[in-house]
């Protein structure tokens, strides 16, 4: 009997925490088969986490995670779980415990994190779909990478249980896919369990973010000019907005005050009891989430809540926002923890837009710069997932 393992040239799936699971009934996903992200609980078995010590120091799942029980109950297959970098926790994909799943479209660089096996699986057909999450940038940083559509969802909306955290007023589910319809699918799944119900909202004014493309270097902008060309073929003319009037390095200030935070909420008491063995990079992260200034964090809650609010006002209507997913293409592997250190602050910048305002951002894989995959994103209000990905089938179709 065949695995997943036969055909995984790249190193997207666990070995050390495998599970394949069959439907468990008929239904809008019948005939697919997914990754899912070793964060998420199966029961009976381990979650792995992407730290050795984390999966021997947690007992077996009681019960699985209901993003898990959804996908197989509308007749989707698992082959198997994917690689995450530890605790869910950076943004490069390389996990210095299980080694570093390989980008399908560029070998040589890293597939990002921190969802980077189920963006390597999906990039190197092994599924039709991957599921990932998505705290700072977790999906949408390597399906821009990957060059595969990719969604945040908004807080909230997916439930998260039997999900390991990371900081859960960021933490989202999301998945990655080759084509838009298969996202689509995925999304009627997850969000509501049946076919939509409802009539998805139809588009309202494009907003381009002319300081997020101001962000980014002369070469990307250009890069990513043919994909803005290609929504406003189909969205209509656009407004030039400024999105961040504090700027973006501002923003990834709040972000990362409040994030680090949660993290240590969420697993200070666990490390400080475990002691586990974290990788090189992987224990200067945690020491700055330790040393993280406790007076910043009420201010910044106040901070966050002007931001989403004057978030919810730029979003009225169904307006689409258009801006850079990330601030470049991938790294190059194994680079030098400052160069790491840059690339992820920089990247973050932009990321952390979404994060702030519990917004849902889906990434078009529409362009490339030197033949590497560039990604550019639709942001929408709260809730208004559905839409962002009915806008990427339409893209897709125009560009057949």
């Amino acid at each position: 009997m065949t695995s997943i393992f036969d055909r995984d040239a790249v190193n997207a799936f666990c070995r050390h925490t495998h599970v394949a699971l069959p439907p468990t009934a008929n239904g809008l996903l019948d005939g697919l088969t997914f990754g899912l992200k070793d964060i998420y609980d199966i029961a009976g078995h381990r979650t792995g986490f992407g730290n050795p010590d984390w999966l021997t120091s947690h007992e077996p799942a009681t019960h699985s995670s209901s993003v898990l029980t959804r996908l197989l109950h509308a007749g989707a297959e698992l082959v198997g779980r994917t690689h995450t970098e530890e605790m869910a926790f950076s943004l490069t994909g390389e996990n210095a415990h299980y080694g570093t799943p390989t980008n399908f479209a560029a070998p040589n660089r890293v597939p990002g994190g921190s969802s980077s096996g189920s963006a390597a699986a999906v990039a190197a057909s092994l599924v039709d779909f991957a599921i990932g999450s998505d705290t700072g940038g977790s999906v949408r940083g390597p399906a821009s990478f990957c060059g595969i559509y990719g969604i945040r969802t908004t807080h909230g909306r997916i439930a998260l249980d039997g999900t390991c955290a990371l900081a859960p007023s960021f933490d989202t589910c999301g998945w990655f896919a080759r084509r838009a319809s298969v996202m689509s699918l995925v999304g009627s799944v997850l969000f509501n369990g049946r076919p939509q119900s409802h009539q998805t909202s139809s588009p309202g004014e494009l907003l381009i973010s002319h300081d997020a493309f101001a962000y980014i270097d002369a070469e990307v902008a250009a890069a990513l000019q043919p994909g803005v060309r290609r929504v406003q073929s189909l969205l209509g003319s656009a407004r030039s907005i400024e999105v961040s009037r504090e700027g973006f390095g501002a923003w990834y200030d709040v972000f990362r005050v409040l994030q680090y935070d949660e993290i240590w909420k969420a697993h200070g008491e666990w490390i400080t009891r475990t002691h586990p063995t974290f990788g090189p990079q992987m224990i200067t992260r945690f020491e700055a989430v330790k040393a993280n200034d406790q007076t910043q964090v009420a201010p910044m809650k106040v901070v966050r809540a002007d931001i989403a609010e004057r978030l919810n006002k730029l979003l009225a209507d169904n307006a689409v926002l258009l801006m850079p997913t990330i601030s470049g293409v991938a790294p190059l592997r194994g680079a030098s923890p400052k160069d790491t250190v840059t690339f992820r602050e920089r990247a973050l910048a932009l990321l952390c837009v979404a994060g702030l305002g519990g917004l849902p951002q889906l990434n078009l894989p529409f362009n490339t710069l030197d033949e590497l995959p560039i990604g550019l994103s639709i942001v929408a209000a709260r809730g208004n997932d559905e839409m962002l990905l009915a806008i990427a089938e339409e893209l897709e179709q125009i560009g057949a």
